[in-house]
C-alpha cells in the first residue's frame, strides 16, 4: 500500500506546527522531517516534541531526512549516532542519507569502496536500533544512474539498506520507469514532484501520464511505503493543497484497480 505524505523541507520557511496543520488540512498521512532545518541532528527534545505533535494530530513520521552524506558528513563533524538519536526520538523507521557528493562517473574504485564500507557501518548502527537507512535517488551521487544505483545496493548487501526513488530530471519517462523497476528489490519510499528539468517546477497534475506509470508499478512492489510530495511550484501552500489532492486521487485510483 502507498500512502501520501510530504517532505518538510518543501516548506523550509514554515514552522513545524504550520506544516503539520497543512498536512492535516490536505488529508495526507505522513511527514518526512528534514534534519537540516526542522528537526536538527541530535536535538532529541525537538524531535520528541515534533513526533508527539504529529502523533496527536494523526500524522505518521515514517522517515527522517538526515542529509548525511557518505564520504563527507562524518569528516565534517556530523556524528551518525546524533542522526540516529533524532530519528529514534522522532519515531521514524527510516533514515534517508545521500550516497556521496559527486557523480558516480567521477568516483574511483577506492573511494567508492570506502563509501560502501561506511554504509555498512552506519547500517549496522541503525539496525541495532531497529532502524534502516535509505539512499536519496539523486544526481551527483552514487545513485545518479540506474546502473550505479543497483550496483551500490548489491555492493553494500545489507538488510538495513534500502533506496528511495524519484524520476530523473531531463530523462525520458521510459528511463525512469526502468530505474524504478531495477531498484524495486530495495525500494523504500517515493519522492513525488513534476519537473521537466531542474530549472522549472510544474503543477503535479501536469505529470499525470508519467506518474500514473510510476505509481502503478510501485503499487505492485511488495510492502507498504509513502509517496512524499516535494518541490511545490512557487513553494506555495495553496499549490501544495492542489498537488496533495492530485496525489491522493492517483493513489486511490491505483488502490481500486
Amino acid at each position: 500500500m502507498i500512502r501520501a505524505g510530504v517532505v518538510s523541507v518543501t516548506f523550509r520557511h514554515l514552522p513545524t506546527t504550520r506544516i503539520i496543520d497543512l498536512v492535516v488540512d490536505a488529508g495526507l498521512a505522513a511527514i518526512e522531517w528534514g534534519g537540516d532545518v526542522h528537526v536538527p541532528h541530535g536535538d532529541v527534545a525537538v524531535a520528541q516534541a515534533v513526533g508527539r505533535r504529529c502523533e496527536d494530530n494523526g500524522v505518521a513520521t515514517p522517515s527522517y531526512g538526515s542529509y548525511y552524506r557518505l564520504g563527507s558528513s562524518a569528516k565534517e563533524g556530523l556524528s551518525f549516532d546524533a542522526v540516529l538519536d533524532s530519528a529514534e526520538a522522532l519515531g521514524a523507521g527510516t533514515v534517508r542519507i545521500w550516497a556521496g557528493s559527486r557523480a558516480s562517473a567521477d568516483v574511483g574504485n577506492p573511494e567508492r569502496s570506502a563509501m560502501v564500507d561506511e554504509a555498512r557501518s552506519i547500517a549496522d548502527a541503525a539496525e541495532q536500533r531497529d532502524l534502516c537507512i535509505a539512499f536519496e535517488y539523486h544526481a551527483n551521487t552514487l545513485t545518479d544512474t540506474n546502473d550505479s544505483a543497483v550496483a551500490l545496493m548489491e555492493e553494500i548487501d545489507h538488510p538495513a539498506v534500502r533506496s528511495y526513488w524519484q524520476p530523473r530530471n531531463g530523462q525520458p519517462v521510459d528511463y525512469s520507469v526502468a530505474g524504478l523497476e531495477s531498484i524495486a528489490p530495495w525500494l523504500s519510499h517515493l519522492h513525488v514532484f513534476h519537473w521537466v528539468d531542474s530549472s522549472q517546477r510544474y503543477r503535479l497534475s501536469e505529470g499525470h501520464d508519467a506518474w500514473s506509470r510510476y505509481i502503478a508499478f510501485a503499487a505492485g512492489v511488495p510492502g507498504d511505503r509513502y509517496a512524499f510530495l516535494e518541490f511545490v511550484l512557487n513553494d506555495s501552500p495553496d499549490q501544495f493543497m492542489e498537488d496533495a489532492g492530485t496525489l491522493s486521487r492517483w493513489l486511490a485510483t491505483v488502490a481500486r484497480s
